[in-house]
């Protein structure tokens, strides 16, 4: 451990980064798991799993499927059920290949990304500087231009195109732009509404071809499969048969084949095919995008930037009456970021997530970053409604008792601590407090002195004898708070504190809690 520090202090250090590299050092412990068994305990819960994802495939009908739970950056559970082909009663594998549909988007939201890092693009750019053949287009004369961020987080305007677009797939960029230039029917003005666009991350990926000549799947490859070992394509004829999923239609209370489309132009907004297996290893590359950290980069894309495709960059909507599937309610929120959903619930647990959906396929992938926790479902039959499942399998996992898996958990900070500590000292008589050079020069203008003496003389006198000062409980690097325990009660003291160099309180509460006689 000792020669790794050794190593990156000499790497920045050479590469002039010292002052910031030691900015960011001193202090900063990031968020980590408490418990060390976690794999152990989630074990606990797949012959939970494994009877769900049987009765849900059986349930609606799903030709074949793929399911996998990822754990910290490892596929740590698989079951497949069914055949990717009836025709030849081919088993289906985690290593079987299925058309993801619109799980592709977040592929060419990371590749325009890592092109941004790279300055040979702008997330404001107009489109049109791209694509002239979009200038000027819009709802109304006073829209806004159509910008590669109002492409990414479906604000451009255009309207929802799902059952057009899902049969799109084979056009051309020559047909694409053919269709532009004709001229595109908006539904909302630009950059005042979520409205899901094919067509718009359609655009992303023929933005990705003009600013690096390539073919936008060929760039994809390159710089985000290749990197990440993963085995995976944008045309089904290059696959084996023997592991290619076959597409079906539910109808007739029978299966009816749906014919594969060809790679083309819309392929960047659904036309990529893979295995759970694979794709396990880019559901790992998110995961470990968290929590920010000081480590050494060594994926294909910074971490900073897929922390930033996971923010709620457009707001979709407040479901106050949802219920989970197991009937709970719990009002959540959800907004899209850069390719990818992001989604709160009432319990404040976040989850980060796409689905997909064509003529023949459905597949959806949802992760908890906090939870280190990912699951993946795929399925050949049309518009499977995979998305439900894996929200009732999260859900079902966090509550199992056996399982008990917790979120990371933030430790205070050197500098929360020592504030912590001299703060202690100091009460309730506030000795010398002013001269202690723990505060800063705002606080004794908020709070006078006379009234803070005071109020910790009432609240410490009404508590009794103080028997252990609780840790510290931060809320972030600068704010936090923590307990008294006394004789008759709790006393809660919470502060926060400067940006200044060194840290400084800036504002502090004390409140007491009496204990109820039983």
């Amino acid at each position: 451990m000792q020669q790794n520090k050794l190593l990156i202090f000499k790497m920045v250090a050479a590469f002039g980064l010292l002052p910031f590299f030691i900015a960011a050092q001193m202090g900063y412990l990031p968020p980590s798991f408490k418990d060390s068994n976690r794999l152990e305990k989630l074990s606990t819960a797949f012959p939970v799993v494994e009877k769900m994802v049987q009765k849900y495939a059986a349930d609606n009908h799903f030709p074949g499927y793929s399911f996998g739970i990822v754990l910290d950056g490892k596929l740590v559970y698989t079951k497949s059920g069914g055949y990717t082909n009836l025709g030849t009663k081919t088993a289906a594998s985690s290593s079987s290949m299925f058309r993801i549909a619109s799980m592709s988007k977040s592929f060419t939201a990371m590749a325009i990304l890592k092109l941004r890092d790279e300055g040979k693009l702008h997330l404001d750019d107009a489109v049109s500087k791209y694509i002239p053949e979009l200038k000027n287009q819009g709802l109304t004369s006073d829209a806004a231009p159509i910008t590669i961020r109002d492409l990414l987080t479906h604000s451009a305007g255009f309207p929802e195109d799902n059952p057009w677009g899902d049969r799109q797939l084979e056009k051309t960029s020559q047909e694409f732009l053919t269709f532009i230039k004709k001229g595109i029917h908006f539904s909302t003005a630009t950059g005042l509404s979520y409205e899901y666009s094919n067509v718009g991350f359609t655009m992303l990926g023929y933005i990705i071809e003009k600013v690096t000549g390539k073919n936008y799947g060929t760039y994809i490859k390159e710089n985000i499969w290749k990197p990440l070992n993963m085995e995976a394509s944008w045309e089904f004829s290059s696959i084996d048969d023997a592991k290619l999923a076959h597409g079906y239609r539910w109808i007739n209370n029978n299966w009816t084949e749906e014919p594969l489309l060809h790679d083309g132009i819309y392929g960047a907004m659904g036309g990529m095919i893979t295995s759970v297996a694979s794709f396990s290893k880019y559901v790992s590359l998110h995961l470990d995008a968290w929590p920010p950290r000081n480590n050494i980069e060594t994926g294909p894309i910074k971490r900073s930037s897929i922390r930033e495709m996971h923010q709620p960059s457009r707001f979709i909507g407040l479901n106050a009456n949802y219920k989970y599937p197991s009937g709970r309610a719990c009002a959540t929120t959800a907004a899209y970021g850069y390719g990818l959903s992001w989604l709160k619930d009432c319990t404040g647990r976040t989850s980060i997530a796409h689905s997909g959906g064509l003529p023949g396929f459905g597949s959806n992938w949802r992760i908890l970053p906090e939870y280190g926790l990912g699951v993946i479902l795929l399925a050949n039959v049309t518009y499977a409604p995979t998305a439900l499942f894996n929200t009732m399998v999260i859900d079902t996992i966090l509550r199992m008792g056996t399982v008990d898996l917790q979120p990371r958990i933030l430790p205070a900070s050197a500098t929360l601590k020592n504030a912590q500590a001299k703060l202690t000292a100091l009460l309730p008589n506030w000795k010398n407090a002013a001269a202690s050079n723990l505060f800063a020069e705002n606080f004794f203008d908020d709070y006078k002195i006379d009234a803070l003496i005071k109020e910790a003389t009432s609240i410490f006198d009404a508590a009794g004898a103080v028997n252990e000062t609780g840790d510290l409980i931060p809320e972030n690097e600068l704010r936090g708070y923590y307990y008294l325990h006394a004789k008759n009660g709790t006393i809660k003291i919470s502060f926060t504190l400067t940006p200044t160099n060194p840290s400084q309180i800036q504002e502090y509460h004390i409140s007491f809690q009496k204990q109820i006689q039983e």
